[in-house]
């Protein structure tokens, strides 16, 4: 079973996936962007916020997405895959730039990804008080420093972006304890 963590900066994806590697000592831990050699330096240079041209952000995130399904997820597809990111977050970015009309959006990520998509996704949803506290606990990269109110409309992109995917989507207070997290996640994996 493939699976993605997905939320916005700081609404705990690393923890509960740490929480879910115990569950499933086996699994394979990826992350996208950055899940292989060639994905951390795309990931390093779009964190770097140095692109002028959303379109070039957008195809720099779709060329680590192509690397990723080829490198990671289609040799371990028969095994349980737990990615920190996906697909739907590429999509999410992309539907808040304007730039791009969400045919083109869902049409590129299915031709980067081959059409493989996680068979799960749940999203660790975080209120504005909530994010706004997190931000302040932290050094920003360069997209945390566009703002509580723009990573708010990644988080409402990522509904839209399962949808666009046809993908499932469990929604998860991320305010909750991390047991209570992980407990409902791992509730859901199989259901």
């Amino acid at each position: 079973m493939y699976i993605a963590i997905e939320g916005i900066d700081t609404a705990g994806k690393s923890t509960q996936i740490t929480a879910l590697q115990k569950a499933y000592p086996h699994a394979i831990i990826t992350k996208e962007p950055g899940g292989t050699a060639i994905g951390t330096q795309i990931r390093s240079l779009v964190l770097s916020a140095q692109a002028q041209s959303k379109k070039a952000e957008f195809l720099l995130f779709l060329a680590d997405r192509a690397e990723h399904i080829q490198e990671v997820i289609k040799p371990n597809l028969k095994k349980m895959i737990i990615s920190d990111r996906s697909v739907v977050s590429g999509v999410a970015y992309a539907l808040t730039q304007g730039e791009f009309n969400d045919t083109a959006i869902v049409h590129l990520n299915k031709f980067a990804t081959d059409g493989i998509y996680p068979q799960k996704i749940f999203l660790l949803k975080l209120t504005k008080e909530e994010l706004q506290y997190r931000l302040s606990q932290k050094e920003l990269d360069g997209i945390e420093l566009r703002g509580s109110d723009y990573l708010l409309k990644i988080q409402d992109a990522i509904i839209k972006a399962a949808n666009l995917l046809d993908i499932e989507l469990i929604e998860v207070d991320a305010t909750k304890s991390i047991e209570d997290i992980t407990k409902e996640i791992l509730n859901n994996i199989n259901l």
